[in-house]
């Protein structure tokens, strides 16, 4: 990750335009937001889709980056990107049924095969509902911080805690 001087004058470079400074962005952060990403939908080409809203949405956006996180200012973007991506569905429902579908369909097909080996985490994953697996990613895979994530949420920070503890215990309980 870039110094945090670097990425101010970065963040200026994109503020007036210059495309070699969006790139910079681009190649500081794309692993890390497409990871969010793909831990959230499970689906490389959704996740390369949201990806590429994400960048789009930055171009169109930039100027209204006022200070602060701009790792937190991006990732609530990115967030709204795929709470956009999950209304586009029409149903939230819909599409974790998909989901645990196609896991358990891995998992059967795991099973069959010893020289596959599946992801136990990604599949417990799947089986949580979005909001904490959302709240999972956003704490353990984009790093952000408790107040970082509550922002981006916007809700106290002690309801973000609480929402991600039980979130985590049902987790572990259900890797056991």
């Amino acid at each position: 990750m870039a110094q945090s001087d670097d990425l101010a004058q970065i963040i200026v470079g994109c503020k007036k335009g210059d495309g070699e400074c969006f790139s910079q962005v681009v190649d500081l952060y794309s692993n890390r937001i497409y990871g969010y990403f793909y831990r959230l939908t499970g689906n490389s080409d959704i996740s390369n889709e949201l990806l590429s809203q994400l960048f789009i949405k930055l171009v169109e956006k930039v100027g209204s980056y006022k200070g602060g996180s701009f790792d937190s200012w991006l990732f609530k973007i990115a967030s709204n990107i795929f709470h956009d991506y999950l209304r586009g569905k029409q149903r939230r429902k819909k599409l974790l049924d998909v989901r645990k579908r196609e896991l358990e369909s891995k998992v059967t097909e795991a099973k069959r095969s010893d020289s596959e080996k599946f992801d136990k985490l990604q599949i417990q994953l799947g089986k949580l509902d979005a909001e904490t697996r959302e709240l999972i990613m956003l704490r353990f895979y984009s790093q952000l911080s408790f107040r970082e994530i509550a922002q981006i949420r916007r809700e106290p920070t002690g309801t973000t805690l609480s929402k991600l503890h039980r979130g985590l215990r049902r987790l572990r309980e259900m890797m056991e």
